[in-house]
């Protein structure tokens, strides 16, 4: 694995609404470089770049029509290829994301594969020999050309469904991984890896890594599928890091993945931290955390206590954390983001608590997730420093409250949001117990209650993590004493007699002896 990738804080750039540099009211490359130098200083390491090929941008760009070529809105490829290497002058390693599951309709293949007579791209997508038959439990398009045949789509319909194969198959139509269309597909998915790897960018983030064969209910030809990736890659660019969207570590690191991306919905409880009615990082301290460390642990070891979880503090597809929490509720759910194994991923704008924008109309496919794409507040300039357009040719429209934060403002604000997150992020970096590969044990996570307590643990220390976002003091009780303060929000916890005192509204990290 990438030894950068251990010690890795991400920064999530959704490049429409991040800097606009040419007044047209979208974000571009040239945005993203001049705002670098940012994101080194806010500490983070790594960056997620959102997709930015070529694409009708149906849904944000997740329909992808030319995987070689960088969307023009955004610049040109050698753009981003200076892009990749400012970043790497900063010590900033470049995540692609990845869309390897579905393309938009306009993608050429696509366009070949919706023709009558055979040709090399006729069974990249996955067709049904009919017409009149339907996929069964996907949706389809059909009707759209002469072939013969209803096409399989992903999520919208203008994103038709690549084909990896079946790996349990019931009608004659569905192909097998091994067959002649998936391994074609596979081979052209590597290319495009390859391409970019040459370009200069770091890796990749997948969207949607677990979901590429099909009627695969425990993963194994996915999992099969990714290994072959994986082996490429150990060829031909062995620094190249993988980080999935699947939810299952034990299947993705199995898959070759270095670290697996937690998902927003499925089993996870993710939700019952920061989304939910009651979040468990409310002050009015009614939330749940048991459930998330339950599926957690169980997941962490099934990973052989490896925990290369990645925890986000949101994305482009989640309400933002300032929808539900507030004020110093926000700087305590980062103790916890930026404490956890697995690298931390934050999304532009969490770090200044950058709100959900109610009530906008979908853009580009957003939908419900329009409000969380709105444009990265930099200042209290004209659009927030975002972009010079006229206000009613932004790409999505900025939160219209007078209020709202902004960078320039908590960067000169030592109780900031913005500086408590530079600051943990600075005690991960310099702490090898609470990085990536740092191990955990939860020691006070009942239902209903609070705090929430874990140990990070390295080869040299042990360390106490002690989070209590409730309005209210609490206690636990706990063989550890605690030997020295290493971090603190709020008041300092205190040991006595085998319980440990937390006090309202408070976080800390105590260096403890075992």
């Amino acid at each position: 694995m990438a030894e950068w990738l251990e010690n890795a804080v991400f920064y999530e750039i959704y490049p429409q609404s991040f800097q606009d540099t040419n007044g047209d009211g979208i974000g571009d490359f040239q945005g993203i470089v001049e705002r670098l130098d940012y994101i080194a200083g806010l500490g983070c390491t790594g960056i997620w770049l959102n997709p930015c090929f070529q694409s009708p941008f149906g849904d944000a760009g997740y329909d992808v029509s030319d995987y070689y070529r960088a969307a023009p809105r955004y610049g040109t490829n050698e753009d981003l290829k200076r892009l990749f290497e400012e970043a790497h002058k900063r010590g900033i390693r470049v995540l692609l994301d990845l869309v390897p599951g579905h393309t938009s309709t306009e993608h050429k293949w696509f366009r070949e594969s919706m023709r009558a007579e055979k040709n090399p791209y006729t069974d990249l997508y996955i067709w049904t020999d009919d017409v009149w038959e339907s996929p069964e439990g996907m949706g389809c398009i059909r009707g759209i050309s002469d072939r013969n045949g209803s096409c399989v789509v992903n999520f919208f319909s203008h994103q038709p469904a690549l084909n990896y194969g079946y790996y349990e198959r019931n009608r004659p139509w569905q192909q097998s991984p091994e067959d002649e269309g998936p391994l074609r597909t596979l081979e052209e998915m590597k290319k495009v890896m390859r391409f970019w790897l040459k370009m200069g960018c770091d890796g990749f983030r997948v969207d949607m890594a677990g979901s590429l064969v099909k009627n695969d209910p425990d993963g194994k030809g996915t999992i099969a599928l990714w290994k072959k990736v994986r082996s490429f890659l150990d060829l031909e660019f062995p620094e190249a890091v993988l980080i999935s969207e699947w939810g299952e570590p034990d299947k993705s690191l199995e898959g070759g993945f270095h670290m697996d991306f937690l998902l927003h919905f499925g089993p996870s409880h993710y939700n019952d931290l920061f989304r939910c009615e009651e979040p468990f990082f409310s002050g009015r301290g009614k939330g749940d955390v048991s459930a998330f460390v339950k599926k957690y642990v169980e997941n962490y070891e099934k990973t052989g206590s490896k925990g290369l979880i990645c925890i986000p503090s949101g994305n482009h597809d989640m309400d933002r954390l300032a929808r539900r929490l507030k004020g110093d509720e926000l700087k305590i759910a980062f103790v916890f983001l930026l404490s956890m194994p697995g690298a931390p991923f934050i999304y532009y704008g969490d770090e200044i608590g950058m709100r959900y924008v109610e009530g906008l109309n979908s853009v580009e496919g957003g939908f419900h997730r329009t409000g969380s794409r709105s444009p990265m507040q930099w200042d209290r300039t004209v659009n927030a420093g975002f972009s010079a357009a006229p206000q009613e040719d932004l790409y999505i429209a900025m939160d219209p409250d007078q209020d709202r934060p902004d960078v320039q403002s908590q960067i000169e604000q030592e109780d900031s949001l913005y500086s408590e997150v530079r600051r943990l992020i600075a005690l991960r970096r310099s702490t090898p117990a609470l990085q990536s590969k740092g191990g955990i044990e939860f020691v006070y996570a009942k239902e209903g209650e609070y705090p929430l307590a874990y140990i990070r643990r390295s080869d040299t220390e042990s360390l106490l993590v002690i989070i209590n976002p409730a309005a209210r003091e609490t206690s636990f009780e706990s063989g550890h004493e605690l030997k020295e303060t290493v971090y603190s929000f709020g008041a300092e916890c205190v040991s006595r007699s085998g319980v440990i005192l937390v006090p309202a509204s408070s976080a800390g990290i105590y260096r403890i002896k075992e």
